[in-house]
């Protein structure tokens, strides 16, 4: 009886010892750079005219959350479920706590400004519902989102919060 008593008691520490070595969020990315929020309805109405439309009002906000790594955005992809992406074409490094807004619309990227615009005058996300993707340059997914404006904007002010 006494060793049938330390078997189970060795079975069940094992046990425990494994459960506790999985990744408390197993869906969860392990990236430095993930998505902040969203604005995926533009204020205003919509209008994606290059010249006097409001898609520059339409972005994602990419963060870098690492304690202290500096990440280069180049080659990273952004994506919706669609299929609609966009590539970060040019070196735009995010220091920790950094973040940068993918606008939608034209103008000039800037580090200073925190700010990349896609050169697109269409809108990308969906203002009813829409999903997100964020790809590394290794094509490893980084981070990704669904949304649902009945569902994932209580106050309907067209902005998402991820990640705080």
């Amino acid at each position: 009886m006494r060793i049938r008593l330390f078997t189970t008691t060795a079975i069940a520490a094992g046990t425990l010892a494994a459960l506790s070595a999985a990744p408390a969020q197993a869906t969860e990315y392990s990236s430095a750079l993930k998505i902040k929020g969203i604005q995926y309805d533009a204020p205003g109405s919509d209008s994606n005219n290059c010249r006097t439309g409001n898609t520059k009002a339409e972005y994602l906000t990419i963060k870098n959350y690492s304690s202290g790594t500096k990440v280069n955005l180049k080659g990273y992809v952004v994506k919706d479920k669609a299929g609609n992406r966009f590539t970060f074409p040019a070196n735009h490094y995010l220091e920790p706590g950094d973040y940068v807004k993918l606008r939608g619309g034209n103008g000039t990227d800037s580090d200073a400004g925190n700010v990349v615009y896609r050169d697109n005058c269409n809108f990308m996300w969906n203002n009813d519902k829409d999903s997100i993707y964020f790809y590394k340059p290794s094509g490893a997914g980084a981070d990704s989102h669904s949304y649902t404006k009945s569902g994932s904007d209580p106050d309907r002010n067209g902005y998402i919060t991820y990640h705080g």
